[in-house]
């Protein structure tokens, strides 16, 4: 099948900006020439130069800031997945980062339909629901919604969970983790998620959802997490038999 020129040279426009930025031609945070000027450089169209710039945004290699122009972005943060259950904090030690989680809502509620059979509890059982924005560096990385019956922890909205929450229940509930399981999938996040995370509409974010056992086989935590898709990739290391 033949390409449409105008997309193939859009594409070669974006790998050389691309590659200007990795060279380190341009410093994290410093600012790209204009449109004008970088139609200029490559004697391309602006329709071509807004196609590379758009692409390089979704991407995560550059950001916009109305009114100032276009900076590049710092390099996405690894997120390993692993065999042994890390804390946000931990991982975000393992990447260079400092962090720090904000409690935006901590409280019960009647576990629905949906929530009863994740936590394999009774439909209306009360259920703590923990929201919390994380932070990597100065910018916020993470929305996450936690799950925990409130049989497993029933003081649980009195405590301070701006750390870990696994932690929290061991050494304050006696609760011993055994595993999780978690999926990742690719989503576009709700208008109010996009704005806590200061993202632009229909950035392409991942859902982590997760299920956390104890030693005994019992739900101790159904949680969903959006994390900002510019910012993070996710590595992983199978080996060959």
């Amino acid at each position: 099948m033949q390409q449409n020129k105008g997309t193939v040279l859009y594409f070669t426009i974006k790998n050389k900006i691309l590659k200007m930025i990795q060279g380190e031609a341009y410093d994290i945070d410093s600012q790209l020439p204009t449109e004008s000027e970088l139609c200029e450089t490559f004697g391309v169209s602006r329709t071509t130069i807004r196609l590379a710039l758009q692409q390089l945004e979704l991407e995560g290699s550059i950001y916009k800031i109305q009114g100032k122009g276009t900076f590049v972005a710092p390099p996405k943060i690894n997120e390993h997945i692993t065999q042994k259950i890390k804390s946000f904090s931990e991982q975000m030690r393992k990447a260079g980062m400092n962090s720090y989680s904000k409690v935006l809502n901590l409280g019960l509620v009647p576990a629905s339909s949906f929530m009863a059979d994740s936590l394999e509890i009774e439909e209306e059982a009360p259920v703590t629901k923990l929201e919390r924005l994380r932070y990597a560096g100065d910018k916020p990385y993470q929305f996450s919604v936690s799950y925990i019956p409130w049989r497993v922890a029933p003081n649980l909205v009195n405590e301070d969970c701006s750390s870990s929450l696994f932690e929290l229940l061991k050494t304050k509930y006696n609760v011993s983790i055994k595993n999780s399981i978690e999926s990742i999938e690719p989503v576009l996040p709700e208008m109010e998620i996009c704005q806590m995370l200061q993202i632009p509409e229909n950035t392409p974010s991942f859902l982590l959802t997760s299920h956390t056992y104890t030693l005994d086989n019992s739900v101790v935590e159904y949680s969903n997490t959006i994390v900002r898709g510019d910012m993070s990739k996710f590595i992983t290391e199978r080996n060959y038999d």
